[in-house]
């Protein structure tokens, strides 16, 4: 086999689905997982440059589905180089939440949602995929974003989850570097995908562009190119980085 085993997690659309694309692109073997888009993902494999590509499924929320998967995607491309740890729920798939507009009820359910799929789920495929890393190195890139830093009022536990995924990202950093295992985060603003369609489709799509100088969002094979070089050979020195790509629209010291 030639290239490296990639795997990519919510890869079927948007951000994931241009990782995957990228990769394929540079010879690699990419595992394209999906929660309940297996059409979307079996669509992708079929239209993707090179051979042994794979479909694999799981609930991100369910750790045993997710250690299945892992090792399941690791059986079939012949090992494990890459994780990218890019599924998330945000907009559609996790509802507005304020603290003074939702029951408490509600508000707990949220949070385990959110927080269970976007930091609790990647770190179980993080656990996963270094056991196959361990004896070979490996790079695992984590895919966080800019609410992490500036704040998400109305998703509180979008935010809190994607900084608790920095963190974490930086810590496994420092732990897996020994075994040549190196860890980097991108940190996105919008992005032009399915899962933030409605806001650059409603009346406030404008004002969403305007927050960046360029007066528009990115789209997805930007954070790709970024995310495909923090996974490659040379790139092993930016282990623990977070790298902010929101075309200034939120600067942090």
């Amino acid at each position: 086999m030639t290239g490296r085993a990639v795997l990519v997690t919510g890869a079927s659309r948007g951000i994931g689905r241009a990782v995957v694309a990228a990769f394929a692109a540079s010879g690699d073997r990419v595992a394209i997982h999906h929660r309940d888009s297996a059409p979307l993902a079996e669509q992708l494999r079929d239209s993707l440059p090179g051979g042994g590509h794979v479909v694999v499924r799981a609930d991100l929320t369910d750790p045993d589905a997710v250690r299945a998967m892992v090792d399941e995607a690791a059986d079939r491309l012949g090992g494990l180089d890459v994780l990218v740890n890019n599924a998330g729920v945000y907009g559609s798939a996790n509802r507005p939440h304020p603290v003074f507009d939702i029951p408490y009820e509600q508000w707990q359910q949220q949070w385990r949602h959110v927080v269970d799929t976007n930091l609790i789920g990647a770190a179980n495929a993080c656990w996963c995929a270094a056991q196959h890393m361990r004896d070979r190195g490996g790079r695992i890139v984590n895919v966080s974003s800019r609410g992490a830093f500036r704040g998400e009022p109305d998703q509180p536990a979008y935010g809190a989850s994607k900084a608790g995924l920095n963190a974490m990202g930086q810590s496994l950093a420092v732990a897996l570097a020994p075994y040549g295992i190196a860890v980097a985060t991108v940190a996105p603003g919008f992005v032009e995908t399915d899962m933030t369609n409605e806001h650059l489709k409603s009346p406030r799509g404008a004002e969403v562009r305007a927050q960046s100088p360029f007066n528009r969002v990115a789209r997805p094979a930007e954070i790709a190119a970024a995310v495909h070089w923090l996974a490659s050979p040379e790139a092993e020195w930016a282990s623990g980085t977070i790298v902010d790509l929101n075309g200034a629209s939120y600067l942090r010291s």
